[in-house]
């Protein structure tokens, strides 16, 4: 039998947001391929302790944590758990974002009317969680010298702009020049720091745009492969920069997206 290149080889990973939608496939993905345990992050501790006990019936080590990832002390404290419950992080994936309460919506308040608290909420989330993780289990990462793997999923409109959607724009944006400086200082230990960007993905926050036939339809002319998203679209691409198949690829963002913008 030919050896899977995707299996994890033990690695622990660390999946925020990842109660439902993207990041419970990712944490699914990793238990179903060799991952030695799973730590599900979410805001809901109901919605991460049913991912776990998913995980769990797949054979994988799995420890489920309520934090919100813009508390610095508590993700300080989720990392701690998972190092002495389950021995580390090796895998970080910061899947943990906000899209507002109603990314369905067509029209929006202009960035330039909204209030600085509207902002921070954007850019709490989608930057510094990203901050916060990343900055906990880099230490971790070091001292075990086995390599590591920070990946962090953010969306289209980080690489191309999305009218509406100015201050998420710059949070992705500003998360994937974080993660291109972190691939270049931590080279030196093994450590890879990659982006997934994702467009329009079936779950449970954008259900108003993907269940709306009217709205979705035209949604989908925009897509070079006229249908939106599935989370094991995005689970595929995360897992493979997870796995040592991607062990010389660092400093990359990879749009998984149906063609609704090309890279360069």
């Amino acid at each position: 039998m030919s050896e899977d290149i995707l299996d994890l080889r033990g690695r622990i990973g660390l999946v925020t947001g990842a109660g439902q939608g993207v990041g419970r496939q990712i944490a699914l993905h990793f238990a179903a391929h060799g991952a030695g345990g799973v730590l599900v992050n979410d805001v809901s501790l109901e919605r991460a302790e049913a991912v776990a006990k998913e995980a769990q019936g797949l054979g994988c080590r799995s420890l489920a944590v309520a934090a919100d990832v813009t508390d610095r002390d508590a993700v300080n404290d989720m990392v701690g758990r998972a190092a002495a419950e389950l021995g580390g992080v090796d895998v970080l994936v910061n899947n943990a974002g906000n899209m507002g309460a109603d990314p369905g919506r067509v029209e929006r308040k202009p960035f330039w009317d909204a209030t600085q608290a509207s902002w921070d909420a954007f850019i709490g989330v989608n930057l510094y969680g990203v901050l916060n993780c990343t900055s906990a289990v880099i230490p971790g990462m070091i001292e075990r010298a086995q390599g590591g793997r920070l990946i962090t999923v953010i969306s289209d409109a980080g690489r191309v702009g999305e009218p509406g959607l100015e201050i998420y724009s710059a949070a992705k944006a500003g998360a994937a020049g974080f993660t291109r400086a972190v691939a270049k200082t931590l080279g030196r230990y093994m450590i890879t720091a990659n982006c997934v960007a994702i467009a329009t993905t079936r779950t449970p926050t954008v259900a108003g745009m993907t269940e709306n036939e009217e709205l979705a339809k035209r949604v989908l002319r925009n897509y070079t492969i006229r249908r939106f998203g599935e989370p094991s679209d995005v689970a595929n691409m995360v897992l493979f920069l997870a796995s040592e198949a991607s062990s010389w690829i660092t400093g990359q963002t990879y749009p998984v997206n149906g063609g609704y913008s090309f890279a360069l």
